[in-house]
């Protein structure tokens, strides 16, 4: 749950239009989605309780290829990085001197890391997905089939076909936004982006 929330979340918009609940949104979102084999830009996360009150506010900078390569770097003062070479997961914590090693999990495309990231051809077997348009802008929300998810809710917005921003909420009604600026797309990617040196001294923990 806390890799996940490290890395998504999203502003609130105003529901302009009655959403429709039907395959056509989920194609429409698919191919928004596959539009972009390279993703780079900074980001700005808030983390919300139940009530509305503030847990965390964090910015910082990310890059997405696929399949399901990513790195979420948070800047400091609450500096970590997160780094997946589409097999791996690191999560590196510089002030503990501490890196967190995973396989990356293939259940993981049922979360908004891998929606970005991964295979997004299953969305309609995954999802039930409905969307509104106002002008430019198209909202899409996303609710699990499954009940094992780490959320309840997502919900994608895009604004002149690019990722605008994204909402979380789960099963407590605590919101993970994350607002998205400077986005590019598909802009050629360094391979070394996506691997993560362990540095001397640094204590290493497997799961």
């Amino acid at each position: 749950m806390q890799l996940i929330r490290l890395l998504f979340a999203s502003a609130l918009l105003l529901w302009l239009v009655p959403a429709h609940a039907d395959q056509g949104s989920a194609e429409r979102l698919t191919g928004l989605l596959q539009k972009a084999e390279t993703l780079t830009g900074r980001f700005s996360q808030l983390s919300l309780d139940g009530t509305g009150t503030q847990l965390q506010e964090t910015s910082g900078e990310m890059a997405l290829q696929r399949p399901g390569k990513f790195r979420w770097h948070t800047d400091e003062p609450m500096e970590q990085l997160l780094v997946s070479d589409g097999k791996k997961v690191w999560l590196y914590d510089p002030d503990l001197e501490q890196v967190t090693i995973q396989t990356l999990d293939r259940r993981l495309t049922h979360t908004p890391a891998l929606l970005l990231s991964g295979d997004v051809s299953a969305i309609s077997e995954n999802f039930e997905v409905s969307h509104q348009e106002a002008g430019e802008v198209v909202d899409f929300t996303l609710k699990p089939k499954a009940k094992d998810t780490l959320f309840d809710s997502l919900r994608l917005s895009f604004r002149g076909g690019v990722i605008n921003d994204m909402q979380m909420i789960d099963g407590v009604g605590q919101r993970t936004n994350i607002l998205f600026q400077n986005v590019r797309l598909n802009e050629p990617l360094k391979p070394d982006l996506f691997t993560f040196e362990i540095p001397e001294g640094t204590d290493v923990i497997s799961e």
